[in-house]
């Protein structure tokens, strides 16, 4: 992406499992100083999970760790153990994650063969939904908090009903307010890109963190927030509950994230210049 958006600065707004498919949002130029605002998003995917044995990584790619056994389980044993991964609870990464262990990802140290302990991490999975089932296989569809591995609850699934059980597929089909729909795959960026119309595929700054109200300034009040200041915003767009706000000009240029300091008085804590 580098290379086809011509620019250095690129970011991401959360990794993906090297096997994984779907969403993976990327922050361009001075859109990447927005970064510190995602991260919290929920997010939802759809996997498939193998029953018959674990592996080292929870997933297909992964060594087996457990004897291969032929699953003996019905929907109705499976419904039953799907509840307990639906709610907020405890839950343990894989030891080939990205979860840092005295700041080396937990990967590295499981590829040297060095132990990996890693604690639990509260998570939450706001819906957990079964989309088929063939025996061996069952397909699902989860909405959950950022941080949630899959992975693990295949792995912990297996577990719980006595056969052992690892990720086969992952897809990821939404990241907080971005959606498969939205997305554009390299091939299709590679075409936009080879007519220089690559512009097509990125979307304002102004548009981005759409739970942040917009606050229309005019040219004056645009400069005086550049210059650090404080800004009014009006009373009747706003709820007290608001903590940030988007300065946005006619144009639509982004300005600054606003935060709030007094009841209707706003802070740029994030400004953009007009030439970066």
């Amino acid at each position: 992406m580098r290379k086809l958006a011509k620019t250095k600065k690129i970011g991401h707004l959360g990794t993906l499992d090297p096997m994984a498919t779907g969403v993976l949002p990327l922050v361009i130029g001075r859109a990447t100083r927005l970064a510190q605002f995602y991260g919290r998003d929920q997010k939802i995917y759809e996997g498939v999970i193998r029953f018959g044995f674990s592996t080292d990584t929870y997933d297909r790619e992964g060594e087996p760790t457990s004897p291969q056994v032929e699953p003996n389980i019905d929907i109705a044993q499976l419904e039953q153990a799907l509840g307990g991964f639906r709610g907020t609870f405890p839950q343990t990464p894989p030891p080939v994650s990205a979860k840092k262990i005295g700041g080396t990802p937990a990967y590295k140290l499981a590829r040297r063969n060095e132990p990996v302990e890693l604690e639990p991490v509260e998570v939450t999975v706001y819906s957990l939904e079964l989309l088929g089932f063939t025996g061996d296989t069952a397909a699902v569809r989860i909405v959950c908090s950022a941080g949630t591995y899959l992975r693990s609850i295949a792995h912990d699934l297996g577990q719980a009903l006595g056969c052992g059980a690892h990720l086969e597929t992952l897809r990821r089909t939404a990241s907080g307010e971005f959606t498969v729909e939205g997305s554009h795959t390299l091939p299709e960026l590679e075409a936009l890109a080879s007519e220089g119309r690559i512009d097509e595929a990125i979307l304002p700054a102004a548009e981005l963190l759409p739970s942040f109200p917009r606050e229309l300034v005019d040219t004056f009040t645009a400069g005086q927030i550049r210059q650090g200041r404080d800004f009014r915003v009006s009373p009747f767009r706003l709820r007290q509950s608001d903590r940030y706000v988007k300065a946005v000009t006619a144009d639509g240029d982004l300005v600054a994230i606003g935060e709030v300091k007094l009841p209707n008085v706003y802070h740029p804590v994030l400004v953009f210049q007009t030439v970066e």
